[in-house]
């Protein structure tokens, strides 16, 4: 038997996704200011490429959330 869908809580869920993805890129942010010096170019380009792929992430998120909102 398949699970209803509840949809109640997705634009809870949605924004706590949105809360959690900007603190990690906030973090790793700060880590490349604090660290750019001390990092080898390989893993700094990795840091900078996964922040490019939060940023996706949250415009993703946002959006869906907007949806969400309108039904």
């Amino acid at each position: 038997m398949a699970k209803p869908d509840n949809r109640a809580d997705n634009e809870e869920r949605l924004q706590s996704h949105i809360d959690h993805t900007v603190v990690n890129l906030q973090e790793a942010e700060d880590y490349l200011d604090e660290h750019a010096s001390e990092i080898s170019a390989d893993e700094k380009q990795s840091i900078e490429a996964k922040n490019e792929r939060r940023k996706v992430s949250i415009e993703g998120f946002a959006e869906e959330k907007k949806d969400e909102a309108q039904q």
